[in-house]
């Protein structure tokens, strides 16, 4: 005898009003062991953006819509959405084709990784304090750009600057397209195909940001779904993280200004940064969870580095 396979949406009929379907979506996220962190830290916060976003009601809605019973077509819709995030294991984020950095929201799509940076602490709260005037920036790059989420904050941060946002896969720069002309900046925000700065026009940036790939490739290969689902050439930085790092701060010391900075997001890596390039003294920012994976590095020190 055949036992008949387990559903893991199993008993979710039983479920009425919006807060039932949150409490039967957080048990799911446990049972699945679904990955978070690409929209939210916790199976609460993004389970409750999935329901609202799927019944089109506002995420900043109060408790009182959790009393809300739902209609069977909105039952309906909230199943299908349940089973392609905790069966098929897709990033809420591609369900929902959008992801926010703070009050700022960006479409995404399989093409990009889902925008998620410690950079939307450090540009409006600590780059300044990097910077001789921040009132002159005037040319900005983010590379690796990804959906552009970056350059676009660049771009609002710095509202005199001109940004090259840069990176070699051509699909996420059609999606960074769709952002910079959303966000109404297609004449300061200029996107670039290229292997890091080899196809940009040199010229002496202000601030050179970048959340490049880091992580080593052998955590690449052992990724949940749910981050394996995002592009792989966003994520791999090679054998020890730092391939893409090293060619970064190479090419960098000739394109940046004389009193202009350098900062990387690397993730697990500013031990290893802090080994391979003690003679840069990368200065690591604080963040608000204590990751401190944000640094910063001066143009002197660049351009007098041998490496």
């Amino acid at each position: 005898m055949t036992r008949p396979k387990n559903n893991p949406l199993a008993g979710a009929d039983a479920c009425r009003t919006l807060g039932e379907w949150l409490r039967f979506a957080e048990r799911l996220y446990a049972r699945q062991r679904l990955a978070l962190g690409q929209v939210a830290a916790s199976a609460h916060d993004e389970a409750l953006y999935l329901l609202l976003h799927t019944l089109g009601l506002p995420l900043d809605s109060d408790a009182r819509v959790l009393a809300r019973p739902l209609t069977a077509p909105q039952r309906t819709a909230v199943t299908a959405m349940l089973r392609r995030r905790a069966v098929d294991r897709v990033p809420a984020a591609y369900l929902t084709r959008e992801a926010w950095l703070g009050e700022h929201r960006f479409y995404v799509d399989e093409r990009v990784i889902i925008p998620r940076s410690y950079f939307l602490e450090v540009i409006p709260h600590q780059l300044d304090a990097w910077l001789a005037d921040p009132a002159k920036v005037r040319r900005v790059a983010d590379v690796c750009t990804g959906s552009g989420c970056l350059a676009i904050l660049l771009a609002h941060h710095f509202p005199r600057a001109k940004v090259d946002a840069i990176d070699l896969s051509a699909a996420a720069l059609e999606v960074a397209a769709i952002n910079v002309r959303a966000h109404r900046l297609t004449r300061r925000v200029a996107l670039h195909r290229s292997d890091v700065f080899a196809a940009v026009p040199p010229v002496p940036y202000d601030v050179i940001l970048s959340n490049p790939p880091y992580e080593p490739s052998a955590h690449v290969d052992a990724q949940a779904p749910e981050f394996q689902a995002e592009p792989r050439l966003a994520h791999d930085g090679g054998r020890d993280g730092l391939v893409i790092i090293r060619q970064l701060l190479r090419q960098a010391r000739t394109r940046l200004a004389p009193d202009g900075v350098v900062l990387l997001e690397v993730g697990g890596l500013p031990r290893a940064m802090d080994r391979e390039f003690a003679a840069l003294a990368p200065h690591w920012l604080r963040t608000e969870d204590g990751a401190d994976c944000i640094g910063v590095i001066a143009a002197p020190r660049l351009r007098a580095w041998a490496g």
